[in-house]
């Protein structure tokens, strides 16, 4: 959730302070950018993965504060809710075993994570949003004792002046559920995959990474469930959408972009998104660093740029730009922020390599798909992903056609017969090692031969148990307790099956 800050009362006056210091950060990134000052491209890869913390009913046990307490590492830290908590992976190159590597990191990490909630009688679930959850659950007392947290809800709700209320039509309907707090958000959980990127490669990356946003949902969805209602297969990005929102409806009605924002354009440099950044929101945290960013840049510094970092932290864009230094060089990445969490390691670590391979081959295209595909089909993909999973029809560009023509898809089509060979072949061009390329697209592929997502587990488990005579509350904690139990043998989920054990 970002860099840590200090909860504390802003008058009329920092707002006014800190858009003087975010404009001045943006000259300093115009600068770095034209003089060349960033680092050279080293294909580095990195991952943070938000996991749930359950009791043996499949119920969530706020205890992330005792947990982590019995951690003798660095690796994991605090979420919104008191249920969850965040593993941060070290950054690493992608190339070689890349994926068994990390792989096996989260494995040792996550089973270590399990052995410390189990003394708090808690286990790790790795779930886009746990089903178990209630909305009676959702307040501010459940919120973690960190100061960002408060603070940004206060800011939040005051921008709103009034309660979150939540409306979401799916398979059944969430509505007539208002919230005091955006404590709901913290239902979300999600892995986010970076990828480093020089300014030059940067705007190709990002395109990349958005028209690809629809057929990583699709492929894996695994949210399909929010306060017990079932909705839609990845019901995590209208949801998040709706619990984080600082526009009161007249506001929304006049068209005011959400915080949360898929964006409308394609573009041509990173700087767009920090200046859209600028122009169309308004600060949240308007908290002003010591740092004055020309004068570290006139001097022959490294600006750190905090507020624009900061700003940049409370706008959720899917596949959001990040600025940062590191060993006093600075970088960029893509932060995609699409996947649910889990089901597994090994479909997490399958779901990465599927995205930065396909990435790397949209990227390199002498004809590139956004310029064939216009902006508002690659949103409306990604809506029709979220809602129906693999069972998606998608807009994308005509092999066949050599004009700008398109053509709508299965999805399960389009990713077997032309978007997993373009992944293969992206991960070839990073020199990851074939044996880690066929294992883990292998993975892709199976589940769309067997259409089986988490979201699709989930729901025909729930159903199987509604049609054996179990209550809507019971047929979901079974769902929980035979997906915690399978989630811990690593088999990825298109194995699992869906009848009782």
């Amino acid at each position: 959730m970002g860099a840590k800050v200090v909860a504390d009362q802003f008058d009329l006056r920092d707002r006014e302070r800190f858009r003087t210091r975010l404009h001045a950060g943006r000259e300093a990134l115009d600068r770095l950018l034209a003089e060349g000052r960033f680092d050279r491209p080293r294909d580095l890869v990195g991952i943070e993965m938000e996991l749930n913390l359950a009791d043996v009913e499949g119920a969530p046990r706020m205890v992330n504060e005792q947990v982590l307490s019995r951690m003798a590492t660095g690796d994991f830290q605090t979420e919104l809710g008191k249920f969850t908590l965040e593993l941060n992976v070290a950054p690493r190159r992608l190339s070689g075993r890349v994926f068994d590597d990390l792989a096996e990191e989260l494995r040792v990490a996550l089973g270590y994570a399990n052995r410390m909630a189990e003394e708090c009688g808690a286990q790790i679930v790795m779930i886009g949003v746990l089903p178990t959850i209630t909305e009676h659950e959702m307040v501010p007392d459940t919120f973690s004792r960190v100061d960002r947290y408060l603070l940004l809800n206060d800011q939040i709700m005051a921008a709103r002046g009034e309660r979150i209320a939540l409306d979401i039509a799916g398979t059944e309907t969430l509505s007539g559920v208002a919230f005091d707090s955006i404590a709901a958000e913290s239902v979300c959980t999600s892995v986010q995959l970076h990828l480093q990127a020089t300014p030059e490669r940067f705007a190709a990356t990002w395109n990349a990474a958005q028209a690809a946003a629809a057929v990583q949902v699709a492929v894996g969805a695994n949210a399909p469930f929010v306060f017990g209602r079932e909705l839609w297969h990845e019901s995590r990005p209208p949801f998040f959408l709706q619990a984080i929102d600082s526009r009161p409806p007249e506001i929304a009605a006049q068209g005011v972009r959400p915080r949360t924002w898929f964006g409308e354009r394609w573009i041509t440099s990173v700087a767009t998104l920090f200046e859209e950044n600028l122009r169309y929101f308004p600060a949240l945290l308007p908290m002003c660093d010591d740092e004055d960013p020309i004068a570290v840049l006139d001097a022959g510094g490294v600006p750190r740029l905090s507020e624009l970092s900061l700003h940049n932290g409370t706008i959720y864009r899917w596949n959001r730009p990040v600025y940062a230094v590191a060993d006093g060089v600075p970088h960029l990445r893509v932060e995609n922020r699409v996947l649910s969490t889990g089901p597994t390691v090994t479909d997490t670590v399958a779901n990465a390599a599927f995205y930065y391979g396909l990435v790397r081959s949209l990227a390199d295209q002498a004809d590139p798909v956004w310029r064939r595909l216009p902006f508002a089909a690659a949103e409306r993909n990604f809506r029709d992903a979220c809602r129906h999973g693999l069972d998606a029809e998608l807009t994308w560009p005509d092999p066949a056609d050599a004009g700008a023509g398109t053509r709508r898809t299965p999805a399960v089509r389009l990713i077997r017969e032309e978007l997993l060979p373009l992944a293969a072949a992206g991960l070839d061009a990073h020199g990851v090692a074939p044996a880690d390329r066929d294992h883990y697209l292998s993975v892709i592929e199976e589940r769309c031969r067997r259409r089986v997502t988490g979201a699709a587990w989930q729901t025909r488990v729930y159903h199987r148990e509604v049609a054996g005579g179990a209550d809507r509350a019971t047929a979901l904690r079974r769902l929980v307790a035979r997906y915690g139990a399978l989630a811990r043998t690593d088999a990825p989920v298109h194995t699992w099956p869906t009848g009782r054990s």
